[in-house]
């Protein structure tokens, strides 16, 4: 996991504070993001009954993945620096209601353009929650137990792959896409009131300004950090995004039958995310170009193997590990190039990272509309092996 970032001394006063705070706020703060994460990527599971209700293309659904991310992207460093004095906590409340507004209008949304509306919101809470709650983890428990806190946060990315999405999936099978999106607004709710309570007041430190954002630009290592980012992020979200097309198409697996592939993606995410951990402290280089090695060749081979059921569902287990260890490496890569300023170092991660997952499924959907989801998995595997190639010689910058 990401390393701790760099935190004030553990003193009485801050004793005090984490009376209200602790592994109850970590908690809050993980269950904010994976609420966040999974209303991001729901439309993955539900791409084709959307589309279906509004008349459009796989493609054209596909900008619900698109745009949250073309606005996470500048809501990260906008949204961080405009409220730079604003109490964290007050903060993140506030993106959280805004997200839970976001799925009610989805799942009221009488036409495409609403639902488009709300994928505007949701990439706004998207860059101003993860920017400001990915690095608060040492400011909510002991020192001693902030790189442990960091990895709970962290693994909400991979549980709302291997949780959300799929249940997301099943109860859009039985009662319609409209009941998920009203399910996550409740939840979402939830969570905030999680946060309302259990979240110690947060006044800035180390604002992030304009300046220091220009500063970590023009170094190499945060350069080198967001060049493989975007190899290695569109690669995935380009292919990721059209697997339930894939395997409803190629791999002739029923509706019924993707949520069961999805679940086993999800966990395998797990599992690379906490695998991930150590490693990519001993070997951030190694550990990076392997993941992205492996998502290469998880998808080159999917359109040769992947037409069976069996082969498909190993190759997307190996999908799910390698993936589940991105996330972990390339804000490792970021923090470590920063360690200065932590919050700036995660409104950087954020916002490239939601950046390539707009254009990743936006290149896609292109590639899907002009020739095939088997030509995106292949042109995918082809930019996830550059961006290994990459890492693998960056041995400095790592």
């Amino acid at each position: 996991m990401p390393a701790p970032a760099t935190s004030p001394p553990f003193t009485e006063a801050s004793s005090a504070r984490l009376r209200r705070g602790g592994w109850p706020a970590v908690i809050a703060v993980t269950t904010g993001i994976f609420a966040i994460v999974t209303t991001e990527i729901l439309p993955i599971g539900l791409l084709n009954p959307i589309g279906d209700t509004f008349g459009i293309s796989d493609g054209t659904a596909g900008l619900m993945m698109t745009l949250p991310g073309i606005l996470a992207a500048v809501a990260a460093p906008t949204v961080t620096v405009s409220t730079g004095r604003v109490d964290r906590r007050l903060m993140l409340c506030a993106l959280i209601l805004v997200l839970a507004l976001a799925n009610f209008l989805a799942a009221l949304a009488p036409g495409y353009w609403l639902m488009m509306v709300s994928r505007v919101l949701v990439g706004l809470v998207i860059g101003g929650f993860w920017s400001i709650g990915a690095s608060l983890a040492s400011r909510l428990v002991p020192e001693a137990q902030a790189g442990r806190a960091t990895a709970v946060i962290f693994s909400a990315v991979p549980l709302g792959s291997v949780l959300g999405v799929p249940a997301g999936t099943l109860l859009g099978q039985l009662m319609g896409w409209r009941v998920v999106f009203v399910a996550m607004g409740g939840f979402t709710l939830a969570v905030l009131a999680a946060l309302l309570v259990s979240v110690p007041a947060l006044p800035p430190q180390n604002v992030t300004r304009l300046a220091v954002l220009r500063e970590l630009l023009g170094t190499d290592r945060v350069r080198a950090a967001l060049a493989v980012t975007f190899l290695v992020v569109t690669a995935h979200f380009g292919t990721y995004t059209y697997v339930t097309p894939f395997l409803a198409e190629v791999t002739g697996v029923g509706a019924g039958s993707i949520t069961g592939f999805l679940l086993a993606y999800g966990a395998a995410g797990i599992l690379g995310n906490f695998l991930a951990g150590p490693w990519v402290r001993r070997a951030p280089r190694g550990t990076f170009a392997t993941a992205a090695g492996l998502i290469g060749a998880v998808t080159l081979l999917l359109p040769a193997l992947g037409t069976g059921k069996a082969g498909a569902l190993v190759l997307l287990v190996v999908w799910g590990v390698a993936y589940g260890a991105v996330p972990v490496c390339s804000q490792t890569w970021f923090v470590t190039a920063a360690p200065h300023a932590p919050e700036a170092a995660s409104v950087l991660f954020t916002s490239s990272f939601q950046a390539t997952f707009s254009f990743g499924a936006l290149a896609g959907g292109v590639v899907v509309d002009t020739a095939s989801a088997t030509t995106v998995m292949a042109v995918g595997g082809g930019v996830a092996m550059l961006a290994a190639l990459m890492v693998a010689g960056a041995a400095r910058l790592v």
